[in-house]
């Protein structure tokens, strides 16, 4: 007779037969978007040049986003992400920074510290650390000190600067879990490692892709602050395919709204479309310009600006929930008799994480020691925290460069002349956060057989049985430099 399913099993099963579509949400928000060849519109293919980290936070991307912790719908239409500031960084921490392909001396690295600690295969639970300094990051130092390394010299990593001295930091948990597909539950707890009490400035952000500034006649999502009478901040967002969701933040707190659109101003020196652009939350609390953010509370992305002092060696909690609305009447809050933060959250959060455990006990190899168990599953963690939502239609990219054979445009040198049919419209597997450059159809053919423990139906995605595994890795040895024509 079978074994009972346990409770992840089961929302597989469901979401596999598409009774409930568990995996609808989840970490499908890159951490870098930046210096990416998708971005890259440059007519010499230097991808890391044409848009980089500095611009980043001021630019509209075309084809993904990005964000700590990042969350977003199959899509990526609607995101979400942790946005930090200490108090001395000279910009708002919204996404990894890292050095290019030139600035390494071993090439391109990410210089921050975070962890992919848990996650269920629909995504019903997830934890994620981010370690921020108290001290202002030292972007230029980081930089400056690896161009100046030999390759034959260790890489000067972000802990060598001594902004970690005195354990003078804070770790930020983000815990993530689902009470239903589309109901979600956030936790970030600010532990504050040091010595001494310190302030933190903690801003998740909630935005739609731009996809309407490159479609004609496109219908432009918006988000909107809600009348809460109940000690609460609340906004709205509401996007034509996802319908209306509703936002709650346990404390009343600022919301700071402004457009997902380039600040032109600043790194071209043209005008703008709008006077609230990508990078109002910098200006509005680092260079404290007030008028920086709409005042009418309406945009394209949005900030709850949590301010919060956590004493020494001490914790802070903030809860928050995103749950589809069914109220369609602009400005007024959903339903005043439901409570976001009552007792069925604690009772959530708390039943997601023993389900996570219940399920991964199952998986687990009886001569597994405790400490073997940890790594396996914060392994597995990783692998599914790096799904990514990926999309890149060459036809219209190339259009985009001057080059439409089918038009009669035809610019030679153009970077994927040939690739015009190609689409990517899916949430794939990465090895990181990060982009690949190219398909790597070695690295997902190894991907594939470890997600197979846990998600067999996410694997079958790429029709990856024993031998189309085979195939692939043989395919991927035909197309290296390293295929020796030896297929054993």
């Amino acid at each position: 007779m079978p074994e009972k399913l346990n409770a992840e099993q089961v929302r597989l099963v469901d979401a596999r037969n598409q009774k409930l579509l568990w995996k609808k949400w989840g970490p499908y928000l890159s951490e870098r978007q930046w210096g990416t060849v998708r971005e890259d519109y440059s007519d010499t293919g230097a991808a890391w040049d044409y848009f980089s980290h500095d611009q980043a936070r001021s630019r509209a991307y075309r084809w993904g986003e990005d964000g700590l912790g990042g969350l977003s719908d199959e899509k990526q239409r609607l995101c979400f992400s942790l946005c930090l500031w200490n108090g001395k960084d000279p910009i708002l921490k919204e996404r990894l920074f890292g050095l290019t392909n030139s600035e390494g001396n071993h090439g391109e690295d990410v210089k921050e510290y975070y962890f992919y600690l848990d996650s269920t295969p629909t995504h019903s639970y997830m934890k994620y650390l981010y370690k921020y300094p108290q001290a202002a990051y030292p972007y230029d130092k980081i930089v400056r000190t690896n161009r100046e390394r030999s390759r034959m010299e260790r890489e000067y990593e972000l802990i060598d600067t001594g902004v970690f001295d005195d354990d003078r930091y804070f770790d930020v948990f983000l815990e993530v879990a689902k009470n239903a597909p589309e109901d979600i539950l956030f936790q970030i707890t600010i532990c504050n490692r040091g010595p001494e009490p310190a302030e933190l400035h903690v801003l998740p952000q909630l935005w739609f892709r731009n996809t309407w500034s490159w479609t004609q006649n496109a219908v432009k999502p918006i988000l909107r602050a809600l009348d809460q009478p109940r000690g609460i901040a609340s906004a709205s967002a509401e996007h034509g395919d996802l319908g209306r969701l509703q936002f709650y933040c346990d404390q009343p707190v600022p919301l700071l709204f402004t457009e997902n659109e380039t600040n032109s101003e600043r790194l071209f020196k043209e005008n703008n479309r709008t006077p609230y652009v990508k990078d109002a939350f910098h200006t509005f609390l680092i260079q404290g310009r007030k008028d920086a953010v709409n005042p009418e509370q309406t945009g394209t992305k949005m900030a709850a600006h949590h301010r919060v002092t956590v004493s020494a060696k001490s914790e802070s909690v903030i809860r928050l929930r995103l749950k589809p609305s069914a109220q369609s009447i602009p400005g007024v809050a959903v339903d005043d008799k439901f409570v976001p933060f009552g007792r069925d959250y604690d009772l959530v959060m708390d039943t997601r994480r023993k389900e996570a455990d219940e399920f991964y006990a199952g998986l687990m190899p009886e001569t597994a020691s405790a400490d073997e168990q940890r790594v396996i599953r914060q392994a597995l963690a990783g692998m599914m925290w790096t799904k990514q939502y990926y999309y890149f239609d060459l036809d219209l990219w190339l259009a985009d460069h001057g080059h439409a054979p089918f038009k009669g445009k035809i610019k030679t040198g153009t970077r994927n002349a040939n690739w015009f049919h190609m689409i990517n419209d899916d949430i794939i597997s990465m090895p990181d956060k990060w982009e690949y450059p190219w398909y790597a159809a070695w690295d997902l053919a190894f991907h594939t057989i470890a997600l197979d423990a846990v998600d067999p139906d996410f694997v079958q995605l790429y029709h990856m049985d024993g031998n189309a595994l085979l195939k692939g890795m043989l395919a991927a040895l035909h197309d290296s430099e390293a295929y020796t024509g030896v297929e054993n």
